[in-house]
C-alpha cells in the first residue's frame, strides 16, 4: 500500500469515525437537546383551543398559534395523495431517511450548503415539531440536518406512515399564521379537511413550498401555478390521468377565505368577555399530568359553552334592527344632531382623546402633547362603524369628530336564557365588537335598572309579608325620615289604590315607594342578596324606584326565579371542557337554589303578564307570540338608560339600550328613550323568530304551570275586571309621562332600514344543526358542523404502461 492510498485509507476512516461520532453525540444530546421517545408520543407543539356551540358549530378560538388536530380518516385522500406526489415520491417506501436524499443531504453538510438535501416527509414533521425554524448559520444548519435524520428515524420506527404523515399535516405552516391542515381547510375554503376537493388540496400542498409566495389571497397567480404543478407530480406519480389533470388546470381557485379571530366567528363578545375568563376560573385548581397549569392559548381545549348558534343570530339581528332604528331617531334630536349636547363637556372630550388608540401610537413615536392634540382637530380619511351591511364606511372627518360621532351612538346589551337550567343560548355584548369592545350584558358592566327592580319587591311583599294581588296599594308619595319624599316629584304618584296586579302592570311608582314602606330598604336589600345580587347595595329608599347600578347580568340572575317556579338559578356559558385529547377534564352542573315558594312565583308570573295585557309591555302583543309571558319595562331618569326583561315558561330574556356615557340619552320629554319604546322591540324581534323557528323546539303555547293551590292562595283571574288599557305612571322620577299611544302603539317600525344581518359569522359553509339542547357527545360530529357535502373520495389509481 502505499503511503498515499494509507493516508486516504486513514482519512476516510477518520472522516466516518467523525460521522459517527456526531451522530451518537447528537443523539445523546450533547450537541443540544433531543426529544426523548414520550416526547415524540406527545409533541409540545402549541394547539389553539376551540370553542364550540351547543350543536357543535365551531364558534372560534383562542391561540398563539392557529392549530387544531385531525385524524388521518379525517382529511381528503386528495391531500394525502397531492402531499406524497409533491414532497415525497418515496415515502411509503423508506424508513424516514430516503437514500437519494441522503446522499445530496450529506453533501449538504459538508459543503455547508443546506440547499443541497432535500428532506423527506419525516424529517420536515422533526423539523415543525422539534425544530421550529431552520437555522440560518450553515454549521448550525449541519447539526439541525443531523438531528432532523436521527428524530425521523425515531419517528418511523415508533409510528405508522399514517399517524406520521397526520402528525406532518397537522404542524406544517400555511401561512397567515394558520397551522395544520384542518385550519387551512377551514380559512381558505370554509370546508373541513375530509370535504376538500382535489383543486382545493392541490392548493393548500402547492403553499407548503413557500407559504407567503404561494398564498392565493396574496399571490393568486402564483399560486395557480404552483396548483398546477402539484396536479403535474399527482400525474407522475400515477394518481392522476393526464386528461383529467388538463381539465382541472382550467379551473379557476375557488377561494373562500375567511380567517377566525376574535372580531368574526360567533358570539365574539361572548367568546372574548365572558368564555375566556369563566374558561380560566374553571381551570383555575386544575394542573396536567406534568404538574403543569392549563394554558387556553396552547393546550387545545375543546370548549362547549350553551350558546344556540341560531338564537344567537336571531338576537344579533334583532339588537341591529332595534338600535338602527331607535338612532335614526335619536341623532334627529336638536342637541345631537349640533353637537350642542358636547357643550361644556371639554374635560370628558380630552379624557376620550387621549384614551383613545391614535392618541398612544402618536405618543409611542414620542410626538408632544400639543401636537398629538393638533392633529385631532384636522380632517383625515378614515374607517368608522356605520349602520350598513358590513357595519362600517370609509369618510373624512377629525379625529376628534369621530370620537363625538362614536359617544352618540346607542348601545345595547342582551341576553336570553333557559331559566330552569340556567343555559345562555344568546349573549350580544354591543353592536359592533370590531369597533367596541365593551360588553353591556357583562356583570361588570353595570347601569342604573330602574322599574326593572319593581318586580323583587313585589315578590317579597307576597313571600314575607303577606301580600296577594289584589291587595290595595296606595299610589302616593311615601314620606321616608331623614331621606324624604319618594317619588321625591310626585309624578308616579297620582292618588288612588289599585291592586298591586295593576299597579306592577302599570309601574306605578307611588305604589312601590309604598310597598318599601311597608317592607324597609334594609330588608328589601337583605332579599335582593338572597335573590343572587352580587352588587353591594346600600339600602335606600329610592331602591324601590330602581336607583341602583346593576348589570343585565345580574337581573336575568335574579329573573330566573319567576318562570323557574321560585328556583334562582345562575346563567350557565359552559357544559364542558375537554384536553386535547378528548378527555372531559371539567363538567358544569346547572346552579340552581330555592329562593321563593311556587305559589309566590306563579303570582308574579300571573301579575307581570299583565305588563302584557294592559300595562307597560303591550307593544308585545305585536309580536305574534302566543305563549304565556311576563314582562317589565325600565326606564331611569331623564331617559338615560331604556330596559325590558321578559320570560316565557321555556326562555328568559332581556336588553338594555342607551349610550355609555350617561349625559348622552334621549330628551327627558321624548317617549322614544322609554323602555317599552327603545328596549322592548329587540326582545319583541328575537322571540318572534326564535318561536317561528320550529328546528328549535320551543313551544309557542306554553303556559306557566299552576301550582297546587290551597285554600289561602289565590285562585281566581286577578285581570278580569281590568277594562281596556290604563294610562301608565312614568317609570323614572324625572320624566314625563308621555301619551297612551307611546305605550300602547302597535307594530315595528324599522324606519326604511332594512333587514341587517347579525355580527356573528359562520366559520364553514355548514348550517348549525337543529338542536337547541347540549348534549355530551364526545365524537366527531359534536365538534364539527353539520356536513352537508360529501366527503371527499379518491377514485383509483391511474397505472401507466
Amino acid at each position: 500500500m502505499t503511503r498515499a492510498v494509507s493516508i486516504l485509507w486513514k482519512a476516510t476512516l477518520g472522516f466516518l469515525a467523525v460521522v459517527v461520532l456526531l451522530f451518537v453525540a447528537t443523539n445523546f444530546g450533547l450537541l443540544g437537546k433531543m426529544p426523548s421517545i414520550e416526547d415524540l408520543q406527545n409533541p409540545s407543539a402549541s394547539l389553539a383551543s376551540e370553542v364550540y356551540a351547543d350543536d357543535g358549530t365551531p364558534m372560534g378560538k383562542f391561540y398563539l398559534e392557529d392549530r387544531s388536530p385531525v385524524g388521518y380518516k379525517d382529511i381528503s385522500p386528495y391531500v394525502i395523495k397531492a402531499l406524497v406526489a409533491t414532497e415525497d415520491e418515496r415515502f411509503y417506501e423508506h424508513s424516514g431517511i430516503d437514500g437519494k436524499s441522503l446522499l445530496r443531504a450529506v453533501k449538504g453538510v459538508v459543503t455547508f450548503d443546506p440547499a443541497g438535501g432535500a428532506s423527506t416527509i419525516s424529517q420536515q414533521l422533526a423539523l415543525n415539531l422539534f425544530g421550529g425554524q431552520r437555522a440560518s448559520n450553515k454549521l448550525s444548519r449541519g447539526v439541525q440536518k443531523i438531528k432532523e435524520w436521527i428524530i425521523a428515524v425515531k419517528l418511523e420506527r415508533n409510528f405508522t406512515k399514517d399517524e406520521i404523515i397526520t402528525y406532518y399535516l397537522n404542524t406544517v405552516a400555511f401561512g397567515d399564521n394558520v397551522y395544520g391542515i384542518r385550519n387551512a381547510a377551514r380559512t381558505f375554503f370554509q370546508k373541513e379537511p375530509d370535504r376538500l376537493e382535489l383543486n382545493e388540496a392541490a392548493v393548500l400542498v402547492g403553499m407548503l413550498k413557500a407559504n407567503t409566495t404561494y398564498n392565493p389571497r396574496r399571490n393568486p397567480k402564483k399560486a395557480l401555478d404552483r396548483r398546477n404543478t402539484v396536479l403535474d407530480q399527482m400525474v407522475r406519480n400515477n394518481f392522476l390521468s393526464d386528461a383529467d389533470a388538463n381539465k382541472l388546470k382550467r379551473e379557476p381557485i375557488n377561494l373562500r377565505y375567511k380567517k377566525l379571530d376574535a372580531n368574526s366567528g360567533i358570539a365574539p363578545y361572548f367568546r372574548e368577555n365572558v368564555v375566556k375568563e369563566e374558561v380560566r376560573k374553571l381551570l383555575k385548581d386544575l394542573v396536567k399530568s406534568n404538574g403543569e397549569k392549563y394554558d387556553i392559548y396552547r393546550d387545545g381545549l375543546k370548549i362547549y359553552t350553551t350558546i344556540n348558534p341560531r338564537m344567537q343570530l336571531y338576537a344579533e339581528e334583532a339588537v341591529a334592527q332595534n338600535v338602527a332604528a331607535k338612532q335614526r331617531i335619536f341623532k334627529q334630536f336638536s342637541n345631537i344632531k349640533s353637537g350642542s349636547v358636547f357643550k361644556g363637556r371639554e374635560k370628558e372630550l380630552e379624557k376620550f382623546m387621549k384614551q383613545s388608540d391614535r392618541w398612544r401610537a402618536q405618543k409611542e413615536d414620542e410626538m408632544s402633547d400639543e401636537e398629538n392634540k393638533e392633529t385631532f382637530f384636522k380632517p383625515v380619511p378614515m374607517k368608522i362603524f356605520a349602520w350598513n351591511a358590513k357595519r362600517e364606511t370609509d369618510t373624512t372627518m377629525t379625529p376628534m369628530d369621530s370620537i363625538k360621532y362614536l359617544k352618540t351612538l346607542l348601545q345595547s346589551g342582551f341576553m336570553s336564557m333557559e331559566p330552569q337550567t340556567g343555559f345562555v343560548k344568546a349573549w350580544v355584548g354591543g353592536i359592533d365588537y370590531k369597533t367596541f369592545k365593551i360588553d353591556h350584558a357583562n356583570i361588570t358592566m353595570k347601569r342604573q335598572v330602574g322599574s326593572t327592580i319593581k318586580p323583587m319587591l313585589y315578590c317579597q311583599a307576597i313571600e314575607e309579608a303577606g301580600f296577594t294581588p289584589e291587595t290595595p296599594l296606595q299610589n302616593v308619595q311615601q314620606n321616608f325620615p331623614g331621606y324624604g319624599l319618594v317619588p321625591a316629584n310626585g309624578k308616579g304618584a297620582r292618588g288612588g289604590s289599585p291592586p298591586m296586579a295593576v299597579a306592577i302592570a302599570q309601574s306605578l311608582n307611588g305604589a312601590a315607594a309604598y310597598l318599601m314602606k311597608q317592607i324597609g330598604p334594609q330588608r328589601f336589600v337583605d332579599f335582593l342578596n338572597r335573590c343572587q345580587v352580587q352588587t353591594k347595595l346600600d339600602a335606600y329608599p329610592s331602591l324601590a324606584l330602581g336607583s341602583c347600578d346593576l348589570s343585565l347580568y345580574e337581573m336575568m340572575w335574579m329573573y330566573t326565579m319567576f318562570p323557574g317556579r321560585g328556583f334562582n338559578t345562575k346563567p350557565q356559558f359552559i357544559s364542558r371542557i375537554e384536553d386535547r385529547n378528548g378527555n372531559v377534564i371539567v363538567n358544569v352542573a346547572p346552579q340552581i337554589k330555592e329562593v321563593i315558594s311556587e305559589v309566590a312565583a306563579y303570582n308574579m308570573c300571573k301579575m307581570m303578564g299583565g305588563a302584557v295585557k294592559f300595562g307597560t309591555a303591550t307593544r308585545m302583543n305585536a309580536y305574534g307570540i302566543r305563549a304565556e309571558m311576563g314582562a317589565k319595562t325600565g326606564t331611569t331618569n331623564d331617559n338615560t338608560d331604556a330596559w325590558f326583561m321578559v320570560y316565557t315558561p321555556e326562555l328568559l330574556t332581556g336588553t338594555w339600550v342607551g349610550c355609555d356615557e350617561n349625559w348622552i340619552h334621549f330628551p327627558s320629554s321624548s317617549a322614544e328613550g322609554y323602555g317599552g319604546a327603545a328596549a322592548l322591540p329587540a326582545c319583541g324581534m328575537f322571540l318572534q323568530k326564535v318561536y317561528n323557528d320550529g328546528k328549535l323546539g320551543y313551544d309557542n303555547e306554553a303556559k306557566f304551570v299552576k301550582p297546587a293551590i290551597d285554600k289561602n292562595d289565590i285562585n281566581y283571574d286577578y285581570f278580569q275586571n281590568i277594562i281596556g288599557p290604563q294610562s301608565p305612571d312614568a317609570e323614572g322620577e324625572d320624566m314625563g309621562n308621555g301619551n297612551i299611544d307611546d305605550y300602547f302603539g302597535g307594530g315595528v317600525d324599522t324606519n326604511g332600514l332594512g333587514q341587517i344581518g347579525g355580527e356573528s359569522e359562520l366559520p364553514v359553509e355548514d348550517q348549525p344543526k337543529p338542536n337547541n339542547k347540549p348534549k355530551p357527545d364526545t365524537g366527531r360530529k359534536q365538534q364539527d358542523p353539520a356536513d352537508k357535502s360529501p366527503k371527499a373520495v379518491l377514485s383509483a389509481p391511474v397505472r401507466k404502461n
